[in-house]
């Protein structure tokens, strides 16, 4: 793999680890979801920078994702991208403060060693 695959790799998997925590902040901001406040709701959609931030930060990683897939096998790409699993547990505890319990923290280790495997063989 070059240098520079490795990069959109980089690159793809911040961005999508930064649109889930952007839309989980965006989401806990939003009003519930019910007959009454359905309106308040999408108003919230389309005005909360958090969700806008998401949103765009996964249409970045979109443009991203799309030179990986010209430049890599998608059999080996999808499962590299799978490393955002364990980005996605290391941001939600350590800047949404959110326990991850030990199963959790072992599926994302061995999601992170078939990545390293999969990584490898290319």
């Amino acid at each position: 793999m070059t240098s520079t695959v490795i990069l959109l790799f980089a690159g793809s998997i911040c961005a999508d680890v930064a649109g889930q925590i952007f839309f989980k902040i965006g989401a806990e901001r939003l009003p519930d979801f019910s007959a009454e406040n359905r309106t308040a709701f999408f108003k919230g959609l389309l005005a909360d920078w958090w969700l806008l931030a998401g949103i765009v930060t996964y249409a970045l990683e979109l443009i991203i994702w799309l030179r990986i897939l010209a430049e890599v096998p998608i059999s080996v790409a999808f499962p590299i991208a799978s490393a955002n699993f364990l980005g996605v547990a290391l941001a939600s505890r350590f800047l949404l403060k959110e326990k991850i319990g030990r199963a959790q923290w072992s599926g994302a280790v061995l999601i992170t060693m078939g990545v390293a495997l999969v990584a490898g063989s290319t």
